[in-house]
């Protein structure tokens, strides 16, 4: 339970018990004894007989005051010890009779773990009751009023990321990979997923776990079954270098989906026998709901990493530098991904290996939910912001993915600019050795018939001649510069009429 103070909202927080009334209503006066108390003052409730005794006296009986326990007017209720009128919280200790059903209601002033014990006092009295903790701000569990606020902000940062992509997307419209239509579709699918999360919390909060709850937790969960199937979608086909490094999966995409659709239909069974199965009655089918699932995610798993490996090792092989290091951020992100999963579940099994012992949830319970779900959201959240930031839209998603990375060596061998390279390629005369392989005999003399014209001098840069091209190496992935524009300068660098191009073509004027 919060405080007002803690969450604030419109009415105190408070404990009301509230009995059934009995089908047969008793002839004389059935009294059923209750206490209410917070968890840290459960010392102060009953009393120890004796030093050796294992067992402490909680009811105030005619014997227990006969032992001064306890005094007449408390008969029939919980014995408290001499100092509990010192504890921060307070302590409600009465009695309820069956005739009258009375339903007293405990104020809470103090955010805590509180507790609630009842026990029979006539002989044979048998009865039925419900609790209700209901705090300042709502009708939802205190465990889980941070999910509220939670869910809200990771709404909100989603359509943060859906807003900057779209911006992305719409201004290169005309450019747009087919991976980014698929990480288009998430994104949307996860704004939506989420505020369908955030909406059953506040209805929750609102109209309490009726009807209309069931239904929108119903929903949430197959929404839930489909992110994580069309997550592991995007990742495969991600991996396999759709879009990038193959235009086309050809059968393989059928296959990819295949496994999805089965991923999610075998989510959703699992997603609904959580909600309708306690684990008391789960039997051995349960694994008929488990195996498949589980199978599914296997072969995700196995998938997507050999995918991964086989790509980067095709890119690395073929010397594609720049597209290799995009998939080598992406290997990056998934390991990092696994560590602090691994890490965080290491550091959790200390805390889950004192769950047997009564502390651990009165010590837990505000945090619980961000162990078993909060951070998980977090990670995931980090995840696909990443993979979009790799593969966000740019101005040459088309001409990047199409085209292939000059090789280099480096064996001393440096690259000059691309027009002067042409012009000396084109200017210099063959050597003996070339015309020999072409199978044409030199002249006599051994002398070729073209005079040899000395290649253009290089320069720094200017219109005689480009600079050196700027390597790849340290651009954004999609960014590919201005080479079309270039090439169709370099065309026009020696001029029809220049004496250059008469020697070259062997026309004299």
């Amino acid at each position: 339970m919060y405080s007002r103070k803690s969450w604030g909202g419109d009415t105190d927080p408070f404990i009301l018990t509230t009995l059934d009334k009995p089908k047969s209503p008793p002839d004389q006066d059935v009294f059923v004894s209750l206490v209410v108390f917070e968890y840290r003052d459960e010392d102060l409730v009953g009393v120890w007989p004796s030093p050796a005794a294992l067992e402490k006296e909680y009811i105030c009986t005619k014997p227990n005051i006969d032992k001064k326990y306890c005094n007449s007017t408390q008969l029939g209720e919980f014995i408290l010890s001499p100092n509990a009128s010192d504890s921060k919280s307070q302590i409600l200790s009465t009695k309820i009779n069956l005739k009258e059903l009375e339903a007293p209601r405990y104020s809470v002033k103090k955010t805590g773990y509180y507790c609630v014990s009842s026990s029979a006092f006539s002989d044979g009295a048998q009865y039925k009751g419900t609790v209700e903790f209901r705090n300042a701000y709502g009708k939802l569990p205190a465990a889980q009023i941070a999910k509220l606020p939670f869910y809200a902000g990771i709404t909100i940062a989603y359509a943060v990321i859906g807003i900057y992509w779209g911006f992305l997307y719409i201004q290169n419209r005309h450019d747009i990979l087919p991976v980014q239509n698929y990480i288009t579709a998430i994104i949307i699918f996860l704004i939506v997923e989420q505020l369908m999360t955030w909406g059953f919390y506040d209805y929750k909060n609102n109209h309490g776990f009726n009807a209309g709850a069931k239904i929108f937790m119903t929903v949430d969960s197959i929404l839930n079954a489909g992110r994580n199937s069309f997550s592991f979608f995007l990742l495969l086909i991600v991996c396999m270098g759709y879009g990038v490094v193959k235009p086309t999966l050809g059968k393989t995409m059928v296959y990819v989906r295949f496994l999805a659709i089965a991923h999610f239909v075998f989510g959703v069974i699992y997603a609904f026998a959580s909600l309708y199965i306690t684990p008391d009655n789960a039997g051995p089918l349960v694994l008929f709901v488990v195996l498949p699932l589980a199978g599914t995610l296997t072969a995700f798993y196995v998938w997507t990493l050999s995918s991964l490996n086989h790509t980067m090792k095709d890119l690395l092989e073929r010397k594609q530098s720049v597209k290799a290091m995009m998939y080598k951020k992406l290997w990056w992100c998934i390991l990092a991904s696994i560590v602090v999963i691994f890490g965080f579940f290491f550091l959790n099994s200390f805390t889950f290996a004192e769950r047997s012992s009564p502390d651990f949830v009165p010590r837990h319970w505000k945090t619980r939910w961000f162990i078993l779900d909060g951070w998980l959201n977090l990670v995931y959240m980090v995840d696909i912001a990443y993979v979009a930031y790799l593969w966000r839209p740019t101005a040459n998603n088309r001409r990047f993915a199409m085209s292939d990375e000059i090789a280099q060596d480096d064996e001393g061998f440096e690259i000059a600019s691309f027009g002067g390279s042409v012009d000396e390629e084109d200017a210099r005369s063959p050597t003996r050795e070339e015309l020999r392989n072409a199978g044409s005999a030199p002249t006599a003399g051994g002398k070729g018939d073209l005079s040899p014209v000395p290649p253009k001098p290089m320069s720094e840069g200017g219109a005689g001649g480009r600079g050196q091209r700027a390597s790849l190496d340290g651009e954004t992935i999609f960014a590919v510069g201005e080479d079309g524009e270039r090439w169709s300068e370099d065309e026009d660098e020696s001029p029809r009429g220049s004496s250059e191009r008469q020697k070259l073509t062997g026309k004299n004027k």
